[in-house]
């Protein structure tokens, strides 16, 4: 998958040449920092890149369907019934002039072929679901808190049972406790329905408790993919490292606190070589001037480094 986003400054490779693979009912930890790609990829996999972005090539195969080939209208019937996105900020992707209520019965109506009635009664299950009182179905989005406003963008994910939830940064703008009562809300409703989830956040340090396997983002670039336990274990890619080691642990009260030196590359111009060279304590000077194939390690882990 390859997305590129045409501005007047040039050409950001934001997705290039990532390739992933998860199972049904599977969970994958998209993790990176900030503008490594994550979101552009969530988007491309529903064919919602905005614009200037394009996707330029690649293949997107759903349930052995490729939905690059679809129409705009074949994808509109994907869209919400089979895959579903929760939004980084449910302010953001919610009517303010809409009622809640209203949000879920148009998206059950727009694909299911129920009565107004039997979509109310349908919407008011799954916002219940969600913990939001059946009561509140009349209220609007500015009448609910940040927290509660991200239920509701769960039960808009979750009205259609889809088979694959996107979960873009689902509690980036949530405090510490709500953040936990969110991610522990989605792996129930996940485990209730049986979905695939691909949770993208900046935030490694949520990945073990929900996901499966993690697919760590540099640049645009997919540069480990490895299952949970592994990859906390020993991660392979320096980056994997560098990012496990920045994560303070309450145990050690002497810890110093560690970090990643630099910044994340320029997409209009990335480094020659390998993307993380810049940055990286292992760099030699074929990393400088070569980019690393993306190879296997293992049975099922990849890593994109000179180093294996």
């Amino acid at each position: 998958m390859r997305v590129y986003y045409y501005t007047r400054d040039g050409v950001v490779m934001a997705v290039d040449n990532v390739d992933l693979s998860m199972k049904q009912g599977e969970t994958i930890g998209l993790v990176g920092e900030s503008g490594s790609g994550k979101s552009t990829l969530g988007q491309a996999i529903l064919r919602l890149v905005p614009p200037p972005g394009r996707i330029i090539g690649g293949k997107i195969i759903f349930d052995g369907l490729n939905l690059m080939k679809l129409s705009e209208e074949e994808m509109r019937r994907i869209r919400g019934k089979r895959i579903s996105m929760v939004f980084q900020d449910p302010m953001t992707s919610l009517n303010p002039l809409m009622r809640i209520g209203d949000h879920i019965v148009e998206t059950i109506m727009a694909h299911d072929n129920l009565t107004r009635k039997e979509a109310e009664e349908k919407a008011m299950k799954i916002l219940e679901q969600v913990g939001i009182r059946s009561e509140r179905f009349m209220d609007y989005p500015h009448q609910f808190s940040g927290g509660m406003r991200q239920r509701v963008g769960i039960a808009l994910a979750l009205a259609l049972n889809p088979d694959l939830v996107i979960a873009d940064e689902p509690t980036s703008s949530l405090d510490v406790i709500v953040q936990f009562q969110i991610l522990d809300l989605m792996k129930k409703l996940k485990d209730l329905y049986g979905m695939g989830m691909i949770l993208i956040t900046h935030d490694i340090s949520i990945v073990p408790g929900i996901a499966d396997k993690v697919a760590l983002m540099y640049a645009g670039q997919l540069v480990e993919f490895a299952d949970v336990k592994s990859f906390f274990n020993e991660p392979l890619h320096p980056y994997g490292k560098a990012l496990l080691e920045s994560i303070p642990n309450i145990q050690y009260s002497d810890q110093k606190l560690k970090y990643i030196p630099g910044n994340p590359p320029d997409l209009i111009n990335p480094p020659k070589g390998c993307r993380f060279s810049p940055r990286c304590p292992y760099a030699t000077e074929r990393c400088r001037e070569e980019e690393p194939p993306t190879i296997m390690v293992g049975r099922r882990r990849l890593v994109k480094c000179f180093q294996y």
